[in-house]
């Protein structure tokens, strides 16, 4: 009778983490700690990772065409990034795959400004259902990861301070010369300061 040799639990500890398949156990994303890559392209085939995005406050947004309040929530996303883009507000709405074909999604498409992402690669999962936000700041730093539909005021109270951070300044313009008539003798009436 020949006697097998017993493997010692920690032997067998070892030789598993040896094995393991790599990111089969991914960090969790937390919020505050620097946000994971990404690689997307859009439905116009640009193709955008999170450096692309670098001194800007990004939002993804990730839904699906079946889901009501996803529904609601990409056109009041695409009103606040029309207004709010020139301070640096940049949105991505990333298609679940269970939405709609392609196809499908063009029309849409083309009445938003936010860019819709055919193709996401990245740590941002699994979701625990749609729609999911991640907000992202001028950093690279994670700020907000949730599931749930925003609201305006929710876009209000986690944006604007973000929005409002060391955000890039635009140069000055050149003073206007109009040989030494001021605003006042040109249009005869005064500027309201």
């Amino acid at each position: 009778m020949t006697r097998r040799p017993r493997t010692t639990p920690i032997l067998a500890h070892l030789v598993a983490l040896v094995f393991a398949s790599p990111g089969a156990s991914k960090p969790p994303l937390v919020v505050g700690n620097a946000a994971p890559d990404f690689q997307v392209i859009t439905l116009g085939g640009t193709k955008l990772t999170l450096a692309d995005f670098k001194d800007q406050v990004l939002v993804l947004n990730f839904w699906a065409t079946w889901c009501a309040p996803c529904k609601r929530e990409l056109p009041l996303l695409d009103q606040y990034y029309r207004a709010q883009q020139h301070v640096g507000l940049r949105v991505l709405a990333v298609t679940t795959e269970d939405s709609a074909p392609l196809s499908q999604l063009k029309p849409l498409a083309a009445a938003l400004a936010i860019p819709m992402v055919r193709r996401f690669k990245g740590d941002y999962g699994p979701l625990k259902g749609v729609p999911t936000n991640y907000v992202i700041d001028r950093d690279g730093i994670l700020r907000y990861a949730q599931a749930g539909s925003f609201t305006l005021d929710d876009l209000n109270t986690i944006l604007v301070p973000l929005l409002r951070e060391h955000a890039p300044v635009a140069p000055d313009p050149e003073p206007h010369q109009d040989q030494g008539r001021s605003d006042k003798a040109q249009t005869g009436q005064q500027r309201v300061p």
